[in-house]
């Protein structure tokens, strides 16, 4: 490819200089992640977490959030201060102008009115309103109510004082996000729902209601025990059975406010949830560090101390926390996040802090607490053995994940330029499939790795029998990037990994077990954005002389429904990716001109786990509850 320069003149006038919100509309991944449905979502988020920033304060008890009947706009109110509507003395606007349209405007910059607070930017509420085709602000003070509209963070009005006394003080925010900013605007109750109960869970005795219209439901959140009703939730979600009744739970308010609950389970695998003034921290930081390295000194010191080391048995850090599920919540006055959407904490203090407080009381708790102590201990040497005789599996797949060509897969068709960003490894369900896709393919950057049958379900396997397992040695061994706690993203081999399977049901349950198999053991594959489904075509559809491909029963129906022709349509249903020609397969779902890709994203991981668990765990009563709650509105694929 050559590109062809041209001439310009770059001087002063080429420089821009954005005014007020125009960089968030802009650039609005830069303050919400995304316009896909995570950054639609986090516009909510920002709203509420200044009404929870007024609750933690102890300015408001009670929050309310509506999703409207239209299911795409959003209210949220609080009993809280009420933003200030006086006039600035510097700009001579009112402070809630301020606030909704100027970047890092808020009362959150000295520390004066807000001991801790999620959002210390001052940007949230103003990139809500730059990102929203209306909102509205009603602000209830001093005995009166105000209310002021906006539109693209532009005010469409001036303040208004309403008629009328009011009783109380607090916020209303109503906004709809812009659809020449979002693709969709349709928000996700369930996902709405979840966020507000976690809310209520990590911050006890605030009341927090969801209103959503659509469904015309009403739901109150209020829990008196706090975290500890959130651990038995999350324990519950996840069907994961604690080894010992009683769960480690411990408050802190000294430094920073710190509160933990913990239980180890019977599960395979170690679950943390972290927050910073009730915001999730999907990405850890320095808390949740302080926290696992408190855990494991406080551990480690009981076992040295009470000798209960088996001869020839070595602890790992990963033995210890097998099987814990932990919820980590910490207030701080001043948190350092990375980024606008706060996903992970920064304060290097904060995890000296958090270390100490956790390696002292949990060291602690088990020396009162023995025959506790001992079930955990005997969990740990337990996961300690079973490492010890799984690792030589383990290290045999990790030897196959170097980048020399010897030393991969027979059946992997590699690309010319593995190891590179732009090269993608399409893993392919069957041999047939395998060959039509090697042929069609771009074999510059594109490899093909196809699997044979239906791939392990490593929701119910031992990690031994799934290192044992030959295709997941292929899939490790291509990927190169190893598994486990031991995976190295550095070390991938493929800038996109494509799960490529037929279009019908059966390609639907493969998908589901590769995507089980990922979320499990190779997770940074999804976080950091490098996990994709293809979206082949289930028919092709003839009409005159065009030629439509449709990837599901409704896209043929709505192309059927678009067409307006006189030719009789011709319609052929593949069998497989196998059935199609090299060149139909490239044209419709390997050439990244044409084709469409799904990348795996994770909203909300309380949420995945519990799908995942039910749909592939062992409990086959929770799969009878999904197929007959949906039976209904199936399409049986024969």
């Amino acid at each position: 490819m050559t590109a062809t320069a041209t001439k310009t003149n770059y001087n002063a006038d080429a420089i821009v200089a954005l005014e007020g919100l125009e960089p968030v509309r802009k650039r609005p991944g830069m303050y919400i992640g995304g316009v896909g449905s995570s950054g639609l979502h986090h516009l909510i988020w920002e709203i509420v977490d200044n009404s929870v920033d007024e609750a933690m304060n102890g300015h408001a008890s009670e929050i309310t959030v509506t999703l409207h009947s239209d299911g795409q706009s959003i209210s949220v109110a609080d009993n809280g201060r009420g933003i200030p509507v006086d006039k600035h003395a510097k700009t001579k606007k009112p402070a809630l102008e301020m606030v909704l349209t100027i970047l890092h405007a808020g009362g959150k910059f000295e520390g004066q009115n807000y001991k801790t607070a999620g959002g210390l930017h001052g940007v949230g509420a103003s990139v809500v309103n730059a990102l929203s085709k209306e909102l509205t602000a009603v602000v209830r003070r001093d005995g009166a109510q105000y209310k002021m509209t906006f539109a693209r963070g532009q005010a469409t009005s001036k303040l208004q004082k309403l008629k009328g006394a009011v009783r109380g003080t607090g916020t209303t925010i109503t906004f709809s996000p812009d659809p020449q900013i979002f693709p969709k605007t349709e928000f996700d109750s369930a996902l709405i729902r979840s966020r507000l109960e976690t809310a209520s869970f990590l911050h006890r005795g605030v009341k927090v209601t969801y209103v959503d219209e659509v469904a015309k439901t009403k739901e109150t959140f209020l829990h008196a025990e706090g975290i500890v009703d959130y651990l038995k939730k999350v324990l519950a979600e996840r069907k994961a059975k604690p080894i010992h009744e009683q769960p480690f739970t411990h408050s802190l308010d000294d430094d920073i406010r710190l509160e933990v609950a913990l239980q180890w389970t019977e599960s395979t695998d170690e679950h943390v949830r972290s927050y910073v003034n009730g915001i999730p921290t999907g990405s850890g930081g320095t808390h949740e560090n302080g926290f696992r390295a408190g855990l494991n000194k406080a551990v480690r010191n009981y076992i040295d101390t009470h000798n209960l080391t088996p001869r020839g048995v070595k602890f790992t850090h990963e033995d210890i926390r097998e099987g814990m599920v932990a919820i980590v919540s910490v207030f701080i006055s001043e948190p350092q996040f990375q980024g606008q959407t706060k996903d992970r904490l920064n304060n290097p203090e904060v995890q000296a802090q958090v270390e100490g407080a956790v390696r002292s009381e949990i060291e602690q708790w088990m020396n009162n607490n023995r025959s506790i102590a001992d079930s955990i201990i005997a969990r740990i040497i337990a996961a300690a053995r079973a490492r010890a005789a799984s690792r030589a599996a383990s290290e045999a797949i990790s030897r196959k994940g170097g980048s020399k060509r010897t030393l991969l897969p027979g059946k992997l068709s590699d690309c010319l330029s593995g190891g590179q960003l732009e090269s993608e490894l399409f893993i392919v369900e069957g041999d047939s499939a395998g060959g039509s896709a090697k042929q069609g393919r771009d074999r510059n950057f594109q490899a093909i790795l196809p699997l044979r049958g239906k791939v392990l379900n490593t929701e119910c396997a031992t990690l031994k029998k799934i290192l044992d397992n030959k295709e997941i040695q292929d899939m490790v061994s291509s990927l190169g990037c190893g598994i486990g706690p031991k995976m190295d993203i550095a070390g991938l081999r493929y800038g996109r990994i494509i799960l490529l399977a037929d279009a019908d049901s059966d390609g639907h349950h493969i998908t589901t077990l590769l995507l089980t198999f990922f979320y499990r053991h190779m997770p940074q594959l999804i976080s950091d954005g490098r996990l994709f489904i293809a979206v082949p075509p289930l028919f092709r559809i003839d009409l005159g002389k065009e030629t439509y491909w449709a990837k599901d029963e409704a896209h043929r129906e709505q192309i059927l429904a678009d067409y307006s022709g006189r030719a009789k349509p011709e319609i052929t249903r593949f069998k497989g990716l196998g059935e199609m020609m090299p060149k139909v397969l490239w044209e419709t779902t390997l050439n990244p001109k044409q084709r469409q890709l799904l990348r795996v994203e994770v909203d909300d991981q309380l949420e995945t786990d519990r799908v995942i668990s039910d749909l592939m765990g062992r409990d086959a009563s929770a799969r009878f509850r999904f197929i007959m709650d949906r039976a209904a509105d199936a399409d049986v694929d024969i």
